[in-house]
């Protein structure tokens, strides 16, 4: 087996599904676009890992025409990229060594004409993924730091790619990638064997197999720049940009952002099938890139598009084509009405050809979900209890400042934020010099170090980084009693409805979130610590109730799973939240089991809330009991409702 030339990468022609017989797949028809018309605004591809998601994105730039006669640049962004590194500072080396501010091109500008391709976009800190997005939509980028002002052409394509399983991006941030495809691995086992046949032979000798596709890599490129020299040319008319409109506003989507995408996809793809004008097809084609990602009316809610009612609003009836000129001479007809009986129709009566009726485009319907718990085919269980209706929740933050992970929640040291002092840096970790503080540490022993004259003597003792507070993500583990006495259904409605509106709210702080639940005779991890809030929501409506409760193993299990995340991320702060109403019935020794397994918990220190879901007249007082021995603040019964159950978990983490 050889190994590939230093930026030879697998072809793009060769990816199964990029040389189909009616075209390219989804995935490669987006990213041929966007390089046609960069205007469009990006492409995120989101699928399952194992799709070759990467490899045909590092495939494009070999197919793109040269720009000034050099390949087109492929800039890859590490999600751990920096402020900075992303947008340029200054450099360090002429401002020490000559007094000079002089500006260090970022990403951004490496990546002016060419790509910018980030693996793993999701998992980009929000305002890292603010600033390629407005980059990529103004054409340049704004450079205000460490004492430099400029602004550069940075004129990109944005790839990103996700796996949804980690973690979604926020709606704003979705909405603003131009085009999303959704891919998957192929099912059918012929495509399987192909994709599996072809990487075989490219790892086995890469240099022939590059070769093998050398011809079809050069028609494809061929292809694009004849499209992209005939994209400035072709026309949307009238009637296909109100068409435009009828579909955006038939999907329900949110703004004016949807139309204009949906317009410039139409364009690149009438030039990338060589027309001049824009027809019915390549506004479907558009409509099925642009529109899927901007349906969504909740986080949790999957991308798609109802086929039946895009074929519904576009018809069948081809665009009219552009009208021609009126010239100096022409005497133009008089407005009127159409003369009776000579086959004219009115253009702007919405009727069907066979009855004349009005045709009322409806509006888009929401998928039905399948039933939580069930098997698809049949209606909800009768142990599992619907989610009442979710609502906003308010900040919920942990106390103190941490140093976990940058996200949107709780007040941390992080790697980006508001610059509030400088320090010496920790062997191993990374961050900014701070360049004024490391002169001034260096200043104090320029005369013991002999300088008289000339450049700074410096010392790796004088370097200083800056210290930053932002927000971090935090890890919010609920742990839910499901037990018999829990089953009342109007309570786990509630109950259900608070943990939901809390996972919307980690879905948008970037928090890791956990469920544990404990009925019968044993606790579950229902789901470990994980970025995939739809996950969890989907696990949230699948529990069911019932059986006695083993209260001691369900904290024991949140002990232990708390105690495995704080050893895989030591810096990421946890909230606990227990719901139960405090009863302890599995077991021999239950309730002083049940003690020990809060003592414990207690002694870790882990911020927490027990919500007392104990009911009727005579009450026993357990729940208010565990909150003494784990140091919980204790909510009682009338208080459980989805606002209380927040308000609860916020005045414990505040």
């Amino acid at each position: 087996m050889t190994q590939p030339p230093p930026n030879q990468h697998f072809p793009f022609s060769a990816v199964v599904g990029a040389d189909g017989p009616d075209g390219p797949d989804p995935m490669p028809l987006a990213l041929i676009l966007t390089t046609i018309a960069p205007d469009v605004g990006g492409v995120l591809v989101r699928g399952e890992k194992g799709t070759a998601k990467s490899t045909i994105v590092r495939a494009l730039a070999a197919v793109l025409p040269p720009v000034d006669d050099r390949p087109v640049p492929l800039v890859e962004l590490p999600i751990g990229a920096t402020e900075d590194r992303v947008t340029g500072s200054i450099n360090i080396e002429s401002a020490l060594a000559e007094g000079r501010a002089e500006y260090e091109p970022g990403l951004l500008a490496k990546a002016h004409r060419g790509i910018l391709y980030v693996d793993e976009v999701n998992l980009l800190h929000d305002h890292l993924v603010d600033l390629l997005l407005d980059a990529a939509a103004m054409g340049r980028a704004s450079v205000e730091r460490d004492g430099v002002s400029m602004t550069h052409d940075a004129r990109f394509v944005l790839v990103g790619t996700m796996n949804p399983e980690e973690g979604e991006l926020r709606p704003q941030l979705l909405d603003r990638f131009g085009l999303t495809v959704e891919v998957a691995a192929p099912r059918d086992p012929a495509l399987r064997a192909e994709v599996v046949r072809r990487r075989l032979a490219y790892d086995v000798d890469p240099a022939a197999f590059v070769a093998r596709y050398a011809g079809a890599e050069a028609a494809l490129r061929s292809r694009i720049a004849a499209a992209q020299a005939l994209v400035g040319a072709v026309r949307l008319t009238d009637a296909g940009l109100l068409k435009i409109a009828e579909v955006c506003a038939a999907f329900d989507v949110d703004g004016l952002r949807a139309d204009i995408v949906t317009a410039r996809t139409a364009v690149a793809h009438a030039a990338w099938s060589g027309r001049d004008q824009v027809t019915l097809d390549d506004i479907r084609v558009a409509a099925r890139l642009a529109l899927p990602h901007r349906r969504r009316r909740k986080p949790f809610d999957a991308p798609g598009l109802d086929e039946d009612l895009l074929d519904q609003v576009l018809g069948d009836e081809e665009l009219p084509p552009e009208p021609e000129p009126e010239g100096p001479d022409d005497d133009p007809e008089p407005p009127g009405p159409a003369p009776e009986g000579d086959g004219a129709a009115d253009d702007t009566d919405d009727t069907d050809d066979t009855d004349g009726e009005p045709v009322d485009v409806p509006a888009p319907e929401p998928d039905p979900a399948p039933p939580a718990g069930g098997d698809g085919a049949g209606s909800t269980p009768s142990n599992v209890a619907p989610t009442g209706a979710t609502y906003r929740t308010r900040l919920l933050t942990v106390r103190g400042v941490g140093a976990g992970t940058a996200g949107r929640r709780s007040r941390a040291r992080t790697s980006n934020g508001r610059r509030i002092g400088a320090t010496a840096p920790t062997p191993g970790a990374g961050g900014a010099i701070h360049l004024t503080e490391t002169i001034r540490a260096a200043a104090r022993h320029q005369f013991a170090r002999g300088r008289t004259e000339g450049r700074l003597l410096l010392r790796p003792a004088d370097l200083r980084v800056a210290v930053r507070e932002g927000r971090e993500s935090n890890l919010v583990l609920f742990c839910v009693d499901a037990s018999g006495s829990m089953a009342a259904r109007r309570r786990m409605e509630q109950v259900k409805a608070a943990v939901l509106s809390l996972l919307l709210d980690a879905y948008q702080r970037r928090d890791k979130v956990g469920l544990v639940t404990f009925r019968g005779g044993a606790a579950e991890v229902a789901l470990p610590p994980t970025h995939s809030v739809d996950a969890a929501a989907q696990r949230l409506e699948e529990l069911p109730s019932g059986g006695r409760t083993p209260l001691a193993e369900g904290l024991l299990e949140a002990a232990h799973l708390l105690a495995v995340e704080h050893t895989r991320d030591p810096q990421r702060r946890p909230l606990l939240v227990v719901v139960t109403d405090g009863r302890a019935t599995s077991g021999a020794d239950a309730v002083a089991r049940s003690r020990m397994a809060a003592g414990l918990l207690a002694e870790s220190g882990v911020a927490s809330v027990v919500v007392d879901c104990e009911s009727g007249p005579m009450r026993m007082g357990l729940a208010a009991t565990l909150a003494e021995h784990l140091g919980a603040e204790h909510v009682p019964v009338g208080e459980v409702s989805a606002e209380a159950l927040v308000d609860a978990t916020r005045g414990r983490a505040a």
